[in-house]
C-alpha cells in the first residue's frame, strides 16, 4: 500500500483550487452563489428583468443622464440632470456646446457668441453686425419660446420620460447577457438579440433594479445614468442675465 507524502496531498488539493480560480476569474468565487446578497433580478428572464428596469426608472423622480449619442444628423454629448418638472445640463455637438435650463415649461438656452453667430446653412461668413449681435446673448439666458419651431426640439433634451423612453428601450428578442460592474454597483446585462444589435442595458443588482447603462445598437452611442432619485435645485435665472425676445428666437 502506497503511503501519500504530505507534499502529495497538498498539490492534490492545490490543482483542483487553482483550476476554479482560472474559471472563475471574473466576478464570482468558485462555487459561490452570484445572486447571493443582489436584489435578486439576476435570477429572472431578460424580459422580466427589462420589465424590472423599466418599472423602476418609471416611478423614479430624477436621475443623471451622461454619454455619446450618434445619429444621421451627427454625434453629440449630453450631461443632463432631469426630473419631472425640469432639468438642467449642456448639449455638445460638432461645433458647440450649449447649455439648456427648464423649469416648468419655461425653457432657456445659454450659450457663447461662437454659437449664435455660427449657422450651418449660411454660405458665407458671419457680418460685422453678426458678431456684434452674437456677442450681446454671449453666456447669456435666452427664453426659448414656446411658438418657436426650436422649442420642441430643444425641450425633448430636458424631458425626462422622453429621454428615458427613447434611450433604454432595447430592441428585438430579449437575451439575458454577462454580469459586470457600473460605477461600483454589480450589474446584470439585457441584450436586444443575441449581438446587441437592438442595444444593450446593463441593470443593477444592488438596491432598486434601476438601468445604469444603456450600449445603444450599432455603435450608435452609449450613455450612462446615475444619481437616481436624488433631487437638485431648480430655478429661473435673474433678469439681469436674461434675455426674453418674445415669440422667436434670434436668427442664427
Amino acid at each position: 500500500m502506497a503511503v501519500r507524502t504530505p507534499s502529495s496531498r497538498i498539490r492534490r488539493a492545490v490543482v483542483p483550487l487553482a483550476l476554479c480560480a482560472g474559471l472563475t476569474a471574473g466576478l464570482t468565487a468558485c462555487g459561490a452563489d452570484p445572486d447571493e446578497g443582489t436584489n435578486g433580478v439576476g435570477k429572472l428572464s431578460a424580459p422580466e428583468i427589462e420589465r424590472k428596469a423599466q418599472s423602476a426608472a418609471d416611478t423614479a423622480k430624477a436621475v443623471r443622464l451622461a454619454g455619446t449619442l450618434v445619429s444621421k444628423g451627427g454625434t453629440f454629448k449630453l450631461n443632463m440632470r432631469l426630473k419631472q418638472d425640469g432639468a438642467a445640463g449642456s448639449v455638445t455637438t460638432k461645433n458647440s456646446t450649449f447649455e439648456l435650463l427648464r423649469v416648468g415649461d419655461a425653457l432657456y438656452l445659454k450659450a457663447d457668441a461662437g454659437f449664435w453667430a455660427h449657422d450651418d446653412k449660411a454660405t458665407e461668413e458671419p457680418t460685422e453686425a453678426d458678431t456684434e449681435a452674437a456677442d450681446k446673448l454671449d453666456d447669456m439666458y435666452v427664453k426659448v419660446p414656446q411658438g418657436d419651431p426650436s422649442y420642441k426640439q430643444f425641450r425633448g433634451f430636458t424631458d425626462m420620460d422622453v429621454l428615458l423612453a427613447g434611450l433604454i428601450g432595447l430592441h428585438g428578442e430579449k437575451v439575458k447577457g454577462d454580469r459586470d460592474q457600473i460605477g461600483g454597483v454589480r450589474t446584470i446585462k439585457v441584450k436586444g438579440g443575441a449581438e446587441g444589435e437592438g442595444g444593450t442595458l446593463d441593470v443593477a443588482l444592488e438596491g432598486f433594479p434601476y438601468p445604469l447603462q444603456f450600449a445603444r445598437g450599432g455603435g450608435a452611442g452609449v450613455v450612462v445614468l446615475s444619481e437616481w432619485n436624488k433631487d437638485f435645485p431648480l430655478a429661473e435665472p435673474s433678469k439681469e442675465e436674461t434675455l426674453d425676445y418674445g415669440k422667436q428666437l434670434p436668427r442664427r
